[in-house]
């Protein structure tokens, strides 16, 4: 959850560029932790939910038209995640990852569990997840996200 991770920066006293003391971009942190629950998070939630879980539990496959439309909704805030929060930079706050781009890019990984690639037609997207895989590491994010790449399997 948001609150733990914001708490364990706090209490671990993390890098300051997890959760930036700077007000400016700390207020860029919260800004996106405010509004993902709604916009990615809500919207991949959904693709992946239509996409793999209801066909797995219902047996049925996806009209294709439930599944444009929920891509769709994807697409858009998508787009406003590009404009508005990483605009021109390498991360949402700036020159360095926070826990904003950390959680952004666990979010976007469901839909490509589903399936769906996002990355594939938004170079500035791709370019992004690159930068984030690097200051993780590539390893503990293919560790992180195992069960994700797997999901195929299923």
């Amino acid at each position: 959850s948001i609150a733990i991770l914001l708490y364990l920066a706090r209490k671990f006293k993390t890098p300051d560029h997890w959760y930036p003391s700077d007000l400016q971009k700390r207020a860029r942190v919260d800004e996106y932790l405010s509004w993902q629950h709604t916009g990615i998070r809500g919207k991949g939630s959904k693709l992946f939910l239509t996409k793999v879980l209801l066909p797995l539990v219902t047996g049925q496959p996806l009209p294709p038209e439930k599944l444009e439309g929920v891509t769709e909704e994807l697409n858009v805030v998508l787009k406003q995640f590009e404009e508005k929060f990483l605009q021109d930079k390498p991360f949402i706050t700036g020159s360095e990852i926070s826990l904003a781009d950390l959680v952004a890019l666990v979010e976007l990984m469901q839909p490509v569990a589903a399936g769906y690639d996002l990355f594939e037609e938004r170079p500035k997207l791709a370019e992004w997840r690159r930068r984030v895989e690097e200051a993780v590491g590539k390893q503990l994010f293919q560790e992180a996200h195992e069960g994700i790449f797997n999901m195929k399997n299923l």
